[in-house]
């Protein structure tokens, strides 16, 4: 495999990927430790993700020189693969320790919740990436 077979963005998405399951997760298993109000958990979880996905569309647009349209989708990508995580930690979850027994339903979390996240990740990661292809080309 040479150079120009690599594709760096795979990585990072996996990598982002991971990153925003452990925030879920991690953020998540805070809140249900903490006595503290669960509201400021899921706010800083927000915040550490949001930065998280800054930083990559800044990756793919100044690193890897990616357009607008390839930057929102690998963005996006990595969204979708840490709120498949989630959905897929939830169901074992509920497999394994919910009081009522595994509900068969939860198998749709593994689809609709890297579509409800990853969707509009795509929309603002396009919005952000296009203006900085705009700021570019002005300077």
């Amino acid at each position: 495999m040479d150079a120009s077979d690599r594709k760096p963005w795979l990585g990072a998405a996996v990598l982002l990927g991971v990153v925003y399951f452990v925030i879920g997760f991690g953020f998540g298993a805070f809140a249900s430790w903490s006595g503290s109000n669960p509201v400021t958990w899921n706010r800083l979880a927000f915040l550490a993700s949001g930065v998280a996905f800054a930083v990559h569309i800044g990756y793919e647009h100044f690193r890897l020189g990616n357009s607008p349209r390839m930057t929102a989708l690998h963005a996006s990508i990595a969204v979708a693969i840490g709120a498949f995580g989630l959905a897929l930690s939830a169901n074992i979850h509920d497999l394994w320790w919910s009081a009522s027994g595994y509900r068969p339903r939860m198998l749709i979390a593994l689809v609709a919740w890297p579509l409800i996240t990853g969707v509009p990740a795509f929309v603002v990661a396009l919005v952000v990436a296009a203006g900085l292809n705009l700021r570019r080309r002005s300077t």
